[in-house]
């Protein structure tokens, strides 16, 4: 996530610097920087800002199970925790999921698969620049 996105993604949730910060367990310095350019926004807190769109009013509706958008096999949907735990509308948050295009070797790689992924398309679309829609 860039520093724009975060900014953006700010402005999504109608947060002040202060208030994302009590929201993020953090520091207004840190959402300064992570706005600034000055820090990497961890992956741990852009899943964070991401789950938080993805219960916004409206969105959840929107968004389906993985196993249905991916019409994932009996075997694999049983295997994989997001059946197991039933929170298939938010298996981009869940780590070890089985998706068989979602197989990656870091928190990063997976969170930029998920991003691509039609399960999350409603949430990239909320995300997604004013410019750009």
């Amino acid at each position: 996530m860039t520093n724009k996105e975060f900014a953006h993604a700010r402005k999504i949730l109608g947060r002040t610097q202060k208030q994302m910060a009590e929201l993020l367990g953090t520091s207004q310095k840190t959402i300064s920087s992570y706005e600034q350019g000055w820090r990497t926004v961890p992956v741990y807190v852009e899943r964070q800002i991401y789950f938080f769109i993805s219960r916004m009013k409206g969105i959840n509706g929107h968004l389906k199970p993985c196993w249905d958008v991916k019409k994932c096999s009996e075997e694999v949907k049983y295997r994989c925790p997001a059946w197991e735990f039933n929170v298939g509308k938010l298996c981009w948050f869940i780590n070890g999921t089985f998706c068989e295009k979602c197989l990656p070797n870091s928190p990063r790689e997976k969170i930029e698969m998920c991003m691509d992924c039609e399960a999350f398309e409603p949430i990239a679309r909320i995300m997604a620049a004013p410019e750009e829609k």
